[in-house]
C-alpha cells in the first residue's frame, strides 16, 4: 500500500485590486463591441433575445480568466517544492535542486534585471505570471508573482531560478531548509 506524502500550503499574496478591476473593463468592452458592433437581429426560431444572450456570452472569457487566477498554490509534498497556478502549469521541485543558501527576499522594483521579460509558456495577465520565463538578465525561471514587492528567489543547482510570492516568503524559505537539512 503506497502511502502519500502530507502537504504543507503556504497562502500566496493577493492579487492586486486592479487586476480583477481589468477582467471586469475586460466585460464591458466585450460587451460594447457586442452591443455597437452589428446588426441583431431576432430569429424567430430562437425564443431567447438576443440583447439578453450578449453580457452572458461576454462573460465567458473574462469568468474563465478569473477562475484561471483563483487556481494557484504553492505548497511542500514530502521533499518537493510543489507550485501550481492557472490550471495550465503545475511543477514539483525536488528542495535537494534548490541552493537555498543562496536564497533571498527581494522586491523586483528593486532588483529590475530579474524581472520577466519574455514568455516562454504559461499563464501572464497584469499583476500575474505563472509559468516558464526569460528574465531581463537572461536567466531562464520558473514564477509565480502575484506580489513584486516581496519575492522570493530560488536558484536551482542548473542554473535556473524560482521567483514564487508567497504571503510570507520568510516562512517558505525556512520550511524548505528545514527539509533540506533531513
Amino acid at each position: 500500500m503506497k502511502q502519500t506524502a502530507q502537504r504543507r500550503a503556504f497562502q500566496l499574496a493577493p492579487l492586486q485590486h486592479w487586476t480583477w478591476l481589468l477582467l471586469v473593463a475586460l466585460w464591458m468592452g466585450l460587451m460594447l463591441v457586442a452591443y455597437l458592433g452589428g446588426t441583431h437581429q431576432q430569429s424567430a426560431a430562437n425564443p431567447v433575445p438576443w440583447w439578453l444572450v450578449v453580457p452572458f456570452a461576454t462573460a465567458l472569457l473574462p469568468v474563465g480568466l478569473g477562475v484561471a487566477l483563483t487556481h494557484r498554490s504553492i505548497g511542500i509534498e514530502g521533499d518537493r517544492l510543489v507550485i501550481a497556478a492557472a490550471l495550465v502549469f503545475a511543477r514539483k521541485v525536488p528542495v535537494a535542486e534548490l541552493e537555498l543558501d543562496k536564497a533571498r527576499v527581494l522586491s523586483l522594483d528593486e532588483r529590475t534585471e530579474l524581472k520577466p521579460m519574455l514568455q516562454l509558456g504559461g499563464f501572464t495577465l497584469p499583476g500575474f505570471n505563472a509559468g516558464h520565463y526569460l528574465l531581463r538578465n537572461r536567466n531562464r525561471a520558473i514564477c509565480l508573482l502575484t506580489d513584486r514587492q516581496r519575492v522570493l528567489v530560488l536558484p536551482r543547482r542548473d542554473g535556473r531560478l524560482l521567483l514564487l510570492s508567497p504571503e510570507q516568503p520568510q516562512v517558505l524559505l525556512d520550511a524548505l531548509r528545514v527539509i533540506a537539512q533531513h
